[in-house]
């Protein structure tokens, strides 16, 4: 949030824009937050009912998971902010060395 501040010399403006950009975020995090309880209980359901096969409810929990992946980065860890491309660099760098991993020790199983 410091680094959006306004330059106004006026106090009452810099108060008014913090307390702006403050609501906002409150509303993005709060929308996030109820979207991964609904992804959740979507997640449940699907494991809960008796009716779907196993190769339908694999991909789809993997899939809600990867959302609340990025959900969690993006907007609770504040990865939207200037500021953040060293840390989010190192967070791509391990999330695709771990897959690639996960790749070849699937590969060497699998052949």
């Amino acid at each position: 949030m410091a680094n959006e501040q306004s330059n106004s010399a006026n106090p009452n403006v810099d108060l008014k824009y913090r307390r702006k950009k403050n609501a906002e975020e409150m509303k993005h995090q709060v929308i996030t937050f109820t979207l991964m309880i609904f992804f959740t209980l979507i997640a449940f359901a699907a494991v809960g009912i008796e009716g779907f096969s196993h190769w339908f409810i694999k991909p789809v929990i993997l899939l809600l998971a990867v959302v609340q992946v990025i959900f969690q980065l993006y907007y609770f860890m504040h990865m939207k902010h200037k500021g953040h491309g060293t840390i989010a660099l190192f967070l791509f760098s391990g999330l695709a060395v771990g897959l690639i991993t996960v790749l070849v020790f699937t590969t060497i199983v699998w052949l």
